[in-house]
């Protein structure tokens, strides 16, 4: 019986271990996806975005690479945005996985000044 990627995926999502993995680099994924659909929508190669940046291909393709242990500077990201006619845009926003306790954490060093 032939399985098609999708029945892998399913099944393989079904193991706990493997749904935690999974979850875990959802927002590297997404992060990846919106610089691959920048550069799609830009209408340029690697190649072209790294002569614009300055840099080489290789670079750019270890930029777009879900495996890359390379985690580019926000500099090397703007340039990278730049040179596709995009703007970088950081957001810190609220983990809606943490309890209130958990989230209140880094505040626990700070002193209320009463």
């Amino acid at each position: 019986m032939e399985r098609t990627l999708k029945q892998f995926k399913t099944r393989a999502l079904s193991k706990p271990e493997v749904r935690a993995a999974y979850d875990e680099l959802a927002d590297e994924f997404a992060f990846l996806d919106e610089v691959l659909k920048a550069r799609t929508s830009s209408g340029l190669t690697q190649a072209e975005v790294a002569a614009l940046v300055g840099t080489t291909q290789s670079a750019i393709a270890r930029l777009e690479s879900p495996t890359s242990s390379h985690s580019p500077s926000v500099g090397t990201l703007q340039k990278y945005a730049k040179a596709l006619g995009f703007k970088v845009e950081i957001r810190l926003v609220p983990d809606t996985g943490l309890t209130r306790r958990s989230s209140g954490r880094a505040k626990s060093g700070a002193r209320r000044s009463t």
